[in-house]
Formats: C-alpha cells, structure tokens, sequence
C-alpha cells in the first residue's frame, strides 16, 4: 500500500472537527453582572423614617414642644430626595414608585407645614395687639362635619390636618386627593342610603385615629 495514500491513524480532517460552541468554557471574565446598586433600598427606607419623623417634629413644633422649627431635618430630607433621584436609573420600578410617593408625601408636608409657619408669622406681628375673645370653633372633626352637595375645602383640610396630627403613618396622600376622596364618599353613600347630607369625623379606634361616616338628614344636619 502506498504510505502517501494512506491516512495516518489517530489524525483527525480538521475541516470534520466542529466548532466550539460559544461560551462552552464558562462565562467571560469581566462580564457586567445585572443586580440592583447596593444600599439603594436601606436609603430608601432612611427618607420614610425621616419624613415620618419631620411630620412628628414639626407637630411638636406646633405644639410648643420644640423651640424651633425642624429646619435642619427638612434640608436633610431634601437633600436626600435630590440624591436618590440622581440614583433614578439603579432603581427598580419597585423602588422608583417608592421614591415617588415618599416624594409626593413631603411635598404635601412641606406645603402644609409652610402654610402653617406662615399663619404662626402673622399672629405674632398681631401679638402686641389685644386680641377679641375667641370665637367658636367652625370646624371641629372629632364633634363631626357634614357634607353635602360640595366639599367645603376649610372643613376638608379641618379633617386632613386632623388625620396628620394623629399617631401613625397620617394620611398617604395631598389635600386635593383627600378632598376628591371625600367627594366620591358623599356620592356613594347618598346614593346608596338616600341621604342629602353625609357627616365625617376622626374617632379613636384600637389606639388610632380613624375618619368615620355616617348619612344624616339634612334636618338633623343644619
């Protein structure tokens, strides 16, 4: 046999050998691995304590509990905001809806609490004057307030600033939300009782403030 037209045992046609398929001898090295920046959630869950804790102070504040208004918290907590939405495109659509909320509820804070500082700025230039006796109270959530074809907004934000002042989370959203809230409670309820007028009020309940409705007629409501 001719030695030149004979394979040689053992070698291999490399055209037959098949390619390695790719990624075979594990994963590349230096391959960017897709995971949520660590600490993004525990800074999340920090803004939540500091708003909750900026409402509690400034209602201290209010109260006569604290000589000066929590400033230095509420820069804190801006600043947070700021850097967290710097930090927007780490987030998970979980914690991007987070932020927003947490976002929403200081602003309403915020715009509460300035209102209030403003109003506390006016009486004192007034203070020196003598004041005229105190006139009864308008609105009065715990005693109840009634609704009828509108929303009156002083006595919505009556029950608001109820619902803020009390222990606990407060309310989760602004003062028009609340006030559109209320609206479709009144709809509802008087279409389903027959009612004409619908009475809301804060109660205690298992050691928290809660908003109670009841229909009433508009005789025993006037």
């Amino acid at each position: 046999m001719d030695p030149k037209r004979s394979p040689k045992a053992g070698v291999l046609n490399p055209q037959s050998s098949q390619p390695a398929r790719p990624g075979a001898a594990g994963a590349r090295p230096g391959a960017p691995a897709s995971r949520q920046a660590p600490g993004l959630g525990d800074a999340l869950d920090l803004l939540g304590r500091d708003i909750q804790q900026l409402r509690v102070d400034f209602e201290r504040f209010f109260n006569g509990a604290l000589p000066f208004p929590p400033d230095e918290l509420r820069g804190r907590v801006q600043a947070q905001i700021r850097q967290l939405r710097g930090m927007s495109n780490l987030a998970t659509a979980v914690d991007s809806f987070r932020l927003s909320d947490m976002e929403a509820r200081f602003n309403s804070y915020n715009e509460l609490f300035n209102r209030r500082l403003r109003d506390s700025e006016e009486g004192r230039h007034l203070a020196a004057r003598p004041a005229p006796p105190p006139a009864p109270r308008r609105y009065d959530p715990a005693q109840g307030i009634v609704f009828g074809d509108r929303i009156d907004p002083q006595a919505a934000e009556a029950l608001y600033q109820g619902l803020a002042a009390s222990p606990g989370d407060g309310p989760r959203f602004d003062l028009d939300s609340f006030q559109t809230y209320l609206a479709r409670q009144v709809t509802a309820i008087r279409e389903k009782t027959g009612c004409t007028q619908v009475q809301f009020r804060l109660a205690a309940e298992d050691g928290k403030i809660k908003l109670k409705a009841r229909p009433v007629a508009a005789r025993e409501g006037s």
